[in-house]
């Protein structure tokens, strides 16, 4: 356990939540798929592509919003701008909803969509200087307290179902050497109830090339629970933990717009004399509800031997391994006036020092999730056991496979990038050949 010079602990965040496995392997790849057949009873979809860019430079938008309006089907778009949206037969009549921070909101009819793909440009949304004024508090503290303090707000009353969309890569520097992804559903807990959430996997599919990760396995430890854990709302014991925001400096930055409503932006970094890594980035707080919409963070790594005892659970003993960034991003979508968890990113990057040789490695793991549908369930919800994965699960070691396309058939997915993209292709031809 690591201590600042406050006397600061922190507790199983580091412990459970991104472990990274380090060691030697001699596992060899198979070609089985981990899939749950598609209900008969599913309506039949409709595709819709897209690409969200700035109206006045162009320039794709990554992380944008997107949902059909009067449902809970969504996406997001990837790195690239892209988007893939499945919308049953019977919502074909309705809306796409296109939001992020900064932008002003815009509803496409599904009508409009052309076939192949559809350019949606969105216009920056600007703040008025009498908004500012108007709703400028004076204590930024009170702000986080308040946020942190709302819990009540964000979740909802009865047990609820989310099935999400998970994706993990491993690179080692810039080639893809593993690539996991699932549908998963997450068991969301009522605000009232002292259970913790659980995830079901429902399908899975990884290929790992681990000729390309040499004689090193780099492995994940928490699959979607470490995504479904950047909750700050739900679990802000992870990071702002009553007795952790006073090791903090708050300040307010300058202040945007989601939807036309005023956001506050309020920046956090730790204090000077803390030596335990703490967090230092940006939280966006509707001005009127004070519900937290989304948060950027990262992780202080400039004390490498404390950063390398968070994460680092098992390697041999001739190599060296620090975290050179630890990047987190979480978003939030309301509906029906909840506000619920809807995507979030983690980005770990790490050097690797064999003792004797002149170079060293740098790995780094990725892992996404967004949410692409729930409902309440009021009745008791009934779990798949067998299905059920563990906070320790290792996704890249449960299932493996890519060789069906149109493996994901009803479910909406995050759309890979171009290189991930490239990777698929690839294992797919690998897997034709053999």
């Amino acid at each position: 356990m690591m201590k600042a010079q406050y006397g600061l602990k922190k507790g199983a965040f580091y412990s459970f939540m991104f472990i990274l496995f380090v060691g030697y392997t001699t596992i060899a790849q198979n070609d089985i798929e981990n899939k749950k057949e598609t209900p008969e009873s599913y309506e039949q979809n409709a595709e819709f592509k897209g690409i969200v860019r700035d109206i006045t430079n162009n320039k794709p938008l990554a992380y944008v919003d997107i949902h059909v309006s009067e449902t809970n089907i969504g996406t997001i778009t990837n790195a690239e701008g892209e988007f893939l949206l499945k919308v049953p037969s019977s919502h074909l009549n309705k809306s796409v909803v296109i939001s992020i921070l900064g932008y002003k909101k815009k509803e496409v009819l599904l009508s409009e969509f052309k076939k192949g793909i559809t350019k949606i440009d969105l216009e920056v949304s600007v703040i008025e200087l009498s908004d500012i004024n108007i709703y400028s508090p004076k204590d930024v503290i009170s702000i986080v307290k308040a946020m942190l303090n709302n819990k009540g707000k964000y979740n909802f009353d009865d047990q609820t179902i989310m099935t999400a969309f998970y994706r993990e890569t491993i690179k080692k520097r810039r080639k893809n050497a593993s690539l996991s992804e699932a549908v998963v559903q997450i068991h969301k807990q009522p605000k009232k109830s002292l259970r913790r959430d659980a995830i079901e996997l429902i399908k899975s599919r990884k290929n790992t090339n681990y000729s390309r990760l040499d004689t090193i396995a780099l492995k994940l430890q928490g699959g979607p629970f470490s995504n479904l854990h950047t909750d700050i709302i739900k679990y802000p014991e992870y990071i702002f933990s009553d007795e952790d925001l006073e090791y903090y400096d708050f300040s307010f930055d300058q202040s945007t717009q989601i939807n036309k409503n005023l956001v506050y932006v309020i920046s956090f970094k730790q204090k000077e004399n803390v030596i335990t890594p703490l967090y230092y980035g940006k939280l966006y707080i509707d001005a009127k509800t004070l519900a937290l919409t989304s948060a950027t963070f990262s992780l202080n790594v400039e004390n490498k031997e404390l950063t390398s005892k968070m994460y680092v659970r098992k390697k041999p003993r001739k190599v060296d391994v620090y975290p050179i960034e630890a990047t987190y991003k979480v978003n939030y979508r309301t509906q029906n006036g909840k506000w619920h968890y809807a995507y979030s990113n983690i980005l770990l990057s790490f050097k690797v020092n064999w003792k004797g040789k002149l170079f060293n490695n740098v790995y780094t793991l990725n892992s996404e999730m967004a949410v692409t549908d729930w409902k309440l369930n009021t009745s008791e919800i009934v779990r798949n056991k067998s299905n059920m994965l563990r906070q320790t699960t290792i996704l890249i070691d449960e299932t493996s496979g890519f060789a069906d396309p149109e493996f994901w058939g009803e479910y909406n997915i995050i759309e890979p990038e171009k290189s991930i993209e490239s990777a698929i292709r690839k294992i797919q031809r690998q897997l034709k050949r053999t």
